[in-house]
């Protein structure tokens, strides 16, 4: 299936503009007649990886994955959950996305592969476990697994997002103390020494500061600017990111905390591509993906490996030396009863309140590291400060 970008006419002769899918160029002339429009100008995209395709949010695809469900489970065809689904999209670039998957599943395609064409805008693993529900008949449980699983993915994101606000809110208002005290106050001292050289140190120090951000602020802004770009693209160069992932996971006091997160979700997302028939190799791959650890990723393979020649999964993950051992030993017990999507559901549940806990403690160790920060700006601005101001009363007696 290839992708089009278009420039059409409706029968009104409003402009529309919009994606479509199709084998080759002709079918997807055929597919504009359809929809009464008239083509004014088209190419051939990648459009599941283009920047301006609409991206589902964690939020969105529990709810999409809800409804099929739903649907599904009150007896309505693939098809007709697909037409009612595309309706009740709010944003048109999601509605034109779900309406062409329809037609495509309306056509004969199945519709993991409807998704695939997609795969830039839907997760691999809701596309995988898609596959899995259409291979075993029970489309309508992995829907509900999909949709509980995005929805704990959905609320963890509005933790940490809630926790961050009030460490942003401080280093929000210790940039705008600095910018205050260093273009307004800080210059007011300037006139109250005759001499230059009278000025103390710290002082002089502070003013030249001072001086340069009010009269060079465009260079500290591109400064700041390039650090940032250079941050993001050197995090993009594998070996940098292998190693920025693995220091994530085994720092002091924060590596412990991410490693609690990491396992919450290797825990939830294995167990519902296991509990699907996805073959346990498949299933270690995803798990370890979705994680966004490049560096646990990596480890992972070495599992793959051993697992493939009949290794036992508690034994090659706790040689990994990234999760707790007591995780290995759950997934031991597991492997021992036959029942490891049982006890790793239960794991994911243990787990998820731990990551909780863990996002809070983070949030913990960022407030004082911003107040900090913070009193340490203020502190040295008061020291220039002072003894401007204790000069200046000298020169007033």
């Amino acid at each position: 299936m290839k992708s089009f970008s278009y420039t059409a006419q409706d029968s009104k002769g409003k402009t529309v503009k919009g994606t479509m899918t199709a084998s080759d160029e002709k079918e997807f002339l055929a597919k504009l007649r359809e929809k009464g429009l008239t083509s004014k100008s088209y190419k051939e995209t990648d459009s599941a990886n283009s920047k301006t395709m609409h991206k589902f949010t964690t939020k969105e695809l529990s709810f999409n994955c809800r409804q099929l469900s739903a649907m599904l489970t009150s007896g309505l065809t693939l098809v007709k959950a697909l037409d009612i689904l595309c309706k009740e999209q709010e944003k048109e670039s999601a509605k034109i996305i779900w309406r062409d998957i329809y037609e495509n599943v309306q056509k004969g395609e199945s519709f993991s592969a409807s998704l695939e064409i997609y795969k830039g805008v839907f997760p691999q693993f809701l596309i995988s476990m898609v596959a899995a529900g259409e291979a075993s008949g029970s489309l309508d449980v992995i829907m509900q697994r999909m949709s509980a699983h995005y929805d704990k993915e959905n609320k963890m994101h509005n933790t940490i997002k809630s926790s961050m606000m009030y460490p942003a809110i401080l280093m929000v208002l210790c940039v705008a103390i600095v910018i205050i005290m260093f273009t307004f106050i800080i210059p007011t001292f300037a006139d109250m020494f005759d001499n230059p050289e009278d000025i103390p140190a710290l002082t002089r120090v502070m003013m030249n500061i001072s001086d340069f951000i009010i009269s060079k602020w465009y260079i500290l802004i591109a400064v700041i600017a390039a650090i940032i770009f250079g941050i993001n693209y050197a995090l993009k160069i594998e070996s940098v990111r292998l190693k920025f992932d693995r220091m994530l996971v085994t720092m002091p006091s924060v590596g412990p905390l991410m490693v609690t997160i990491y396992t919450s979700r290797f825990a939830r997302t294995f167990c519902s591509l296991y509990s699907s028939g996805i073959p346990m190799v498949e299933c270690i791959q995803r798990a370890a993906d979705i994680l966004g650890n490049s560096y646990i990723s990596e480890r992972f393979k070495t599992v793959v490996d051993e697992v493939k020649q009949g290794e036992t999964l508690s034994a090659s993950v706790q040689r990994t030396e990234i999760f707790e051992s007591m995780f290995c030993s759950l997934i031991y017990v597991g492997e021992e009863s036959g029942a490891l999507d049982s006890i790793l559901e239960k794991a994911s549940d243990y787990y998820e309140e731990e990551a909780d806990s863990a996002v809070q403690s983070l949030v913990h160790l960022i407030e004082p590291v911003a107040i900090i920060f913070m009193g340490v700006v203020v502190c040295m601005v008061l020291m220039a400060v002072f003894p401007a101001l204790y000069g200046s009363f000298e020169n007033i007696q």
